[in-house]
């Protein structure tokens, strides 16, 4: 591979750097509503799609229904509601088509560092190209604002601790981030070290089909809630029927929005009844005499973490028909032929799948630097969940935990565009959010999950009140998001001012 550096310098009013779902709503919405303003998006890989084009492991499919994780202005229209990755990468190139922004997107464009200039009120953003050859390119693109649609994956390599003896086994690891197109498990014992949404997901699809392994368990330390969920939403299809697609995907979206949020409320506030009834749900699906107990009873209340999905109670079909097993113990060391176990056990094996979870990185890891000084974005704080404090013109796309993604990126990309246009009616050039000395802090994801406490390093913070606060919840955000695009948090300033600059010297604390 060569490198070459390009001279020519390219301008435009807002880049988005990621073509994954977010990248691809915030392209059309910014699009249809910022028509005066010149828009590109940048994508560092071949192909758009994010999560959706890079995971490859089986079974991959969304864990929220399609009515909310898919876009308010593009009906979701498949039948099922729990759909698998192709499907979804299948809508977003239809977005991309009926939306034409194909010509705004620019593939193998990887960002790899951010510069502010209050004196110019411009980002200066480094940008590497690759061809097809493997040539790479440098070159500068200068942009008003940012929309970092990125993810918090790091998505070059994702989490995989150290076991002792990995050297010892004669079979295959492999992480599900990385899974290989070639890999022949039919007939195989498969062990998946791990009890998230990966590995719940990936236990019912490993014994589908003529090339089925003959039995998959899933390893766990502590368990997790899984809960059923039917696959095709029978009252979408009804109200789509009677109502249209439009006006039926809207109010299916409506329902889903506050039964999804009565569920999340519900068992936060009675996790005691919740875990009763997710232990009830359970027991249905599972064989007679099964330990519901030992497997499936977290030592945290639902929630705590986010909850995983069977369709259709497909992961407990297979655990009931002696296909897959579920063994909670911790990990001795790897063997020749398995995995030993603290308890003695030893589970045999030909596959180890390492379904530990992600590494979290915002930003794909580039540097960002303001007036030539080099941010530290873990001393920042997330101001109405979208914006940085110290950072100016950047905006971050994050979404929900507790419910689909996409929900909080549509109502940040409205956000986006109200404060455009209220710069543009007051003559203001850039916006800096300004963080009140002595602030709560809090990690900005508020889970207690693996990949969650592991991330939290590495991530902003928020603080304990609004506009401080990561809200979780749709309807907070909606009044939020849509009320009035400034308070006294969010200083204003033009090309070569000082005063925003000496004023964001305290925002971060």
């Amino acid at each position: 591979m060569t490198t070459e550096v390009s001279k020519a310098v390219e301008e435009f009013d807002v880049v988005i750097i990621g073509a994954g779902i977010s990248g691809i709503g915030a392209a059309t919405y910014f699009s249809r509503e910022l028509p005066g303003r010149s828009v590109v998006v940048l994508e560092g890989r071949d192909n758009i799609g994010g999560t959706w084009d890079l995971f490859r492991y089986p079974g991959i499919r969304s864990d929220s229904d399609l009515h909310t994780f898919g876009y308010e202005f593009k009906p979701w229209l498949h039948e099922n509601a729990i759909a698998d990755a192709h499907l979804i990468k299948d809508y977003l190139q239809e977005t991309v088509v009926e939306n034409d922004l194909t010509a705004l997107i620019r593939h193998r464009h990887r960002v790899v560092k951010a510069e502010w200039s209050t004196e110019d009120a411009r980002w200066s953003l480094t940008v590497e190209v690759t061809d097809a050859e493997g040539t790479t390119t440098t070159k500068a693109i200068r942009t008003r604002w940012v929309f970092a649609a990125t993810g918090y994956y790091r998505y070059e390599e994702g989490y995989s601790p150290e076991f002792a003896g990995h050297e010892d086994f004669g079979g295959t690891v492999v992480h599900p981030q990385h899974w290989p197109e070639d890999l022949d498990y039919s007939g195989k014992k498969v062990v998946i070290v791990g009890s998230g949404a990966t590995a719940v997901t990936m236990v019912p699809a490993m014994l589908e089909g003529d090339g089925a392994a003959e039995h998959v368990t899933m390893l766990q330390r502590t368990p997790t809630y899984v809960m059923s969920m039917p696959r095709v939403d029978g009252l979408a299809l009804t109200l789509t029927k009677l109502l249209g697609e439009k006006r039926g995907y809207a109010v299916t979206r409506f329902k889903n929005i506050w039964m999804e949020r009565a569920v999340v409320k519900w068992l936060r506030a009675f996790p005691k009844a919740g875990r009763r009834f997710i232990r009830r749900e359970n027991l249905k699906r599972l064989p007679e005499g099964f330990d519901v107990d030992k497997h499936f009873n977290p030592p945290y209340n639902p929630w705590d973490q986010r909850l995983c999905l069977a369709p259709d109670g497909d992961f407990f079909d297979v655990i009931k028909a002696g296909d897959a097993s579920v063994v909670t113990d911790k990990i001795d060391r790897f063997t020749e032929t398995g995995i030993l176990l603290e308890s003695g056990q030893e589970l045999e094996a030909d596959i180890i799948v390492t379904a530990t979870g992600l590494n979290m990185q915002l930003f794909g890891g580039m540097p960002i630097a303001v007036d030539g000084k080099d941010v530290d974005i873990t001393e920042s704080f997330a101001y109405r969940g979208m914006l940085l404090s110290g950072i100016p013109n950047w905006a971050m796309a994050i979404g929900y935990t507790t419910s689909s993604w996409t929900l909080k990126v549509s109502l940040m990309c409205r956000y986006f565009i109200d404060l455009v246009k209220h710069m543009d009616a007051h003559g203001h050039e850039y916006a800096v959010p300004v963080a009140e000395k002595g602030i709560q802090q809090r990690p900005v994801m508020d889970l207690q999950s693996g990949y969650a406490r592991r991330g939290a390093k590495h991530l902003p913070k928020q603080g304990s009140s609004a506009p401080w606060r990561m809200a979780m919840s749709y309807q907070e955000d909606a009044k939020a998001l849509r009320g009035p695009v400034h308070d006294e948090h969010l200083t204003f300033g033009n090309a070569g001012s000082t005063q925003a600059s000496s004023e964001r010297r305290v925002a971060n604390v």
